[in-house]
């Protein structure tokens, strides 16, 4: 396209950030861009918009030759991404907020874009108000990224948040986190990590060339974070954030997780509170740099797709250039992670697995052990995820490597562990 070409979009979804989209349009009259029509599922229910937007047949908006952006934000991935796909194959840019599509159908649309030339965009699909995706792809375009530490959910952030500001149990802290509008009435996609870890895996191609899949990415949510647990974080001067990690090893791999993690009282991360989402970018010479603002709500999400709009004017693309002009990185699994796993039986846990165990307490009701652990036997166990079963990251929890002597000699010789 060309600069301050007339954009004509399609808008499909108008819950939220539809509707958060169409206002701020009316805003931003020098945008030159304008919506010719909305698809929706229920044409019945009242909407503050003009009824004549509205249709329930998506035809009306991929075949209309006038449309030549389409911006999706609806919550059906299976939906979404024939929308996109067919938005794409018919010539048309595309702006998505979908999160869950993304990544479960990442290596079809990076081949949709190659095959048509069109955009895609989704600024809007990671920590919402925060540029995440364009500085990645634009100021950290070279090979110098160490790691990238992120806050990616803001209904996580906000329970957590209420745990540790005035005490609230996990229950009480999500439920307040669906009457305030942070949390949806079925939060299992967030509390579980689901959300967390879709917007890692494409954020992860963007940082380093890697297009693996969700499931390939150990990940784990707040839902077993026990009351106790906070105590010992408040003890330590430290909080619990859910993270998502990755971090350049020297053998050139990126270790990369989503997992809960104690952060000290002076890491940036700990400035993130509610439902803002946070991102510390460290890279050879820039060192550290701290993103910070809003991962949700309408105005927020819709300032990102608006962001996204701007830039089709001078035809942007992503040039995914960690994966297409870099040699793409792999994702590592022979690292080692220093854990807290508390839980109220001891005997359950598969002391076997650890590489050590350096601390442990049996005294209370509510049992934990501190020590290291492959990466590799978390990903392939679930022990560790079950209900009653807490682990938590120490800060900057990744060990490279370990002495092979090491590994097992420690494990049991505690005082009296292996009797425990």
């Amino acid at each position: 396209m060309k600069t301050n070409q007339q954009l004509t979009i399609g808008l499909f979804g108008f819950g939220v950030v539809g509707e958060g989209l169409y206002k701020v349009l009316q805003q931003t009259p020098s945008l030159n861009a304008s919506i010719k029509k909305i698809c929706i599922k229920n044409y019945g229910k009242k909407r503050n918009a003009p009824a004549t937007l509205f249709t329930t047949d998506k035809n009306d908006l991929l075949l209309d030759h006038d449309i030549n952006v389409i911006v999706e934000v609806i919550d059906d991935a299976d939906a979404a991404f024939e929308i996109v796909s067919t938005a794409l194959q018919n010539g048309k840019d595309v702006v998505s907020a979908s999160k869950k599509m993304i990544a479960a159908h990442l290596i079809e649309l990076l081949e949709l874009q190659q095959i048509t030339g069109q955009s895609f965009l989704y600024e809007s699909a990671a920590c919402a108000s925060i540029p995440v995706i364009r500085n990645l792809e634009e100021y950290y375009d070279n090979d110098l990224l160490h790691s990238i530490k992120a806050i990616v959910n803001g209904s996580t952030n906000y329970i957590l948040t209420k745990i540790f500001a005035e005490g609230l149990k996990f229950k009480d802290a999500l439920l307040l986190a669906q009457q305030s509008g942070f949390a949806e009435s079925n939060p299992q996609l967030d509390v579980d990590g689901y959300d967390a870890v879709n917007k890692w895996t494409f954020l992860l191609t963007h940082a380093y060339g890697i297009t693996d899949a969700p499931e390939n990415i150990l990940f784990h949510g707040i839902q077993n974070i026990h009351a106790r647990d906070a105590e010992t974080a408040t003890a330590r001067k430290q909080e619990i954030k859910l993270v998502a990690q990755a971090q350049k090893l020297k053998n050139g791999r990126v270790a990369a997780f989503v997992l809960p993690q104690f952060i000290n009282c002076d890491d940036h991360l700990a400035f993130v509170k509610n439902e803002y989402n946070g991102v510390v970018i460290e890279s050879g010479f820039a060192d550290k740099q701290f993103f910070y603002g809003k991962g949700a709500g309408s105005f927020p999400t819709a300032s990102a797709v608006l962001s996204d709009i701007s830039a089709l004017r001078y035809g942007y693309k992503y040039e995914y250039k960690k994966l297409y002009h870099h040699q793409p990185h792999e994702l590592a699994g022979d690292f080692y992670l220093k854990v807290y796993i508390s839980t109220e039986e001891i005997p359950l846990l598969p002391k076997e697995q650890f590489c050590w165990i350096d601390e442990w307490h049996i005294a209370s009701d509510r049992k934990y052990v501190h020590g290291v652990i492959a990466y590799s036997t978390l990903l392939k166990n679930s022990w560790w995820k079950e209900r009653g079963v807490s682990l938590i990251l120490f800060p900057d929890p990744i060990i490279e490597e370990i002495e092979t002597k090491k590994i097992k000699q420690r494990s049991l010789e505690l005082a009296g562990l292996e009797k425990v």
